[in-house]
């Protein structure tokens, strides 16, 4: 199990040094002297995959690079919040893909609570109080679909929205921003991810990371020489196929609910009985770590502070896939059936890259 750093080794980390123009353990003094920075965010691209593959992408290969760990549970809407402000999930209260609230399981990508949509019932900017981006207002290059999405609203709300409807127009963005006089540009792409959930990290998985490498190329081409690119992820990804497994009867006998998602999942206690809760739910744990919320809480899995509102989202027992498996809760029969996966605290899942190009 890699449980998340809350030092400078960690996504949470970028965001504020670039912002501040202070240096840290990721981003030297030097990059702050030409004052301008591009943070490209590429869904989905692990650590441990792009080793693997260094040899096919000669551009992200020559990067100055290391190891970081993203949050948990490793899933996207957790992970880029903590990248846009700067904090643990703890703090910013967004602790998974669906959370449980009073109005409904929220999914945090739609923003929806089953068929609805939910920005009225749970506005997004009291449900993620903490100010994205530290109050500044950068030009954030993501789809333009994006734009009057809760989540959007959630974390990455003052941004200067500018929305890229192509991968192409993805970089004519980034330039144009940089040509208009930002000192910083975020961005964001998701194809690898997209790849990564219908077809795994086969044939098809390769050739996006291959584009992805071409695209990278293309943006420090198209930069003036004093613009330091840094890229970054949110999660890595884990191949898992058809291996999903049927929560076992009795923890759903036991539960009112789970939250959370296949590699990373809450129970809820039935009627706040949590007694033996633990013990029942180690019948999973031939491929879950199993824990208990006291544990969750004192090993800082959220961070070193995890505010009320945030604490009242997370559940009584997480089961956290150690095995190459999804599980399944027969209540949400609708989950997508996935080939690749996140959210656990595996290797492959926690550990992203955090590349660096200047020249």
């Amino acid at each position: 199990m890699i449980l998340p750093s809350h030092s400078g080794l960690s996504i949470s980390s970028i965001v504020p040094a670039i912002v501040m123009g202070q240096a840290n353990e990721l981003i030297p003094e030097e990059v702050f002297d030409s004052g301008r920075v591009v943070l490209l965010v590429v869904d989905g691209l692990g650590w441990n995959q792009l080793e693997r593959n260094r040899s096919e992408v000669p551009c992200l290969a020559s990067a100055r690079s290391t190891a970081i760990t993203t949050v948990a549970p490793s899933t996207t809407a957790t992970a880029l919040t903590s990248l846009s402000t700067g904090v643990a999930p703890g703090e910013h209260g967004v602790v998974g893909y669906k959370i449980r609230t009073p109005h409904g399981l929220l999914n945090c990508l739609r923003w929806t609570t089953g068929s609805r949509t939910a920005t009225f019932d749970i506005p997004p900017i009291d449900f993620q109080p903490v100010e994205p981006f530290l109050g500044a207002r950068p030009p954030v290059v993501t789809r333009a679909e994006f734009q009057v999405t809760g989540f959007t609203q959630a974390h990455l709300r003052n941004g200067k929205f500018c929305g890229w409807w192509s991968p192409a127009t993805l970089v004519t963005e980034i330039v144009r921003q940089i040509e208009e006089g930002a000192p910083f540009v975020y961005a964001y792409y998701d194809g690898l991810d997209k790849i990564a959930h219908v077809h795994g990290l086969q044939r098809h998985w390769l050739d996006e990371l291959r584009f992805i490498d071409a695209l990278v190329a293309r943006v420090i081409d198209e930069l003036p020489d004093d613009v330091t690119v840094l890229v970054t992820a949110d999660h890595g990804i884990v191949e898992v196929g058809d291996n999903v497994i049927e929560l076992d009867a009795d923890l759903v006998n036991r539960t009112s609910s789970t939250s959370g998602e296949a590699r990373f999942l809450w129970l809820h206690a039935k009627g706040g009985v949590t007694q033996g809760l633990i013990e029942a739910s180690e019948v999973h744990s031939d491929v879950t770590w199993v824990a208990g919320i006291d544990q969750v809480l004192d090993e800082r899995w959220f961070g070193p502070l995890v505010t009320p509102e945030a604490r009242a989202r997370l559940g009584d027992v997480a089961l956290v896939a150690r095995e190459p498996v999804g599980l399944l809760d027969p209540r949400l029969p609708d989950a997508p059936q996935l080939v690749g996966r996140h959210g656990s605290l595996t290797e492959e899942e926690m550990f992203v890259p955090f590349l660096r190009f200047s020249r």
